[in-house]
């Protein structure tokens, strides 16, 4: 996952939007820190925000906010996260774990990314808004 994170980070940009759907232990954080690494973040900077809600770290050229929406019930809570806000800022790639309760907020633009474990490893794949 940390390598499929690395390649990514060789296509992904400023006011991109990642959103990744999994289960629990499917490697969605261990995506985004080999997409980091890639991107010249400290990979001990790294963590999932599952009780912040939201890190944000700090690239060459941009933001990088990583936002765990694991533990928000509606979309009325999104309010706290600031996901509103990231979203309309130019200089900033935001990935999102757990996405789903933001579905509507999200631009069209949004890759939506599918992690699934499987026998002997895992499997991504691009999918369309759930």
């Amino acid at each position: 996952m940390a390598a499929l994170g690395r390649q990514i980070a060789l296509q992904v940009q400023a006011g991109d939007v990642l959103a990744l759907v999994g289960d629990l232990g499917a490697g969605k954080t261990t995506l985004i820190r080999g997409l980091c690494i890639a991107l010249g973040i400290d990979s001990e900077q790294v963590s999932s925000p599952t009780f912040a809600l939201c890190n944000v770290y700090e690239a060459n050229a941009f933001h990088v906010v990583h936002m765990d929406l694991y533990r928000l019930e509606t979309a009325d809570d999104l309010v706290a996260t600031g996901l509103d806000e990231w979203l309309a800022q130019p200089d900033a790639l935001c990935l999102i774990e757990w996405p789903e309760v933001a579905r509507a907020e999200l631009p069209p633009t949004t890759i939506w990314l599918q992690l699934s474990i499987v026998p002997g490893g895992r499997l991504v794949v691009q999918t369309n808004a759930p």
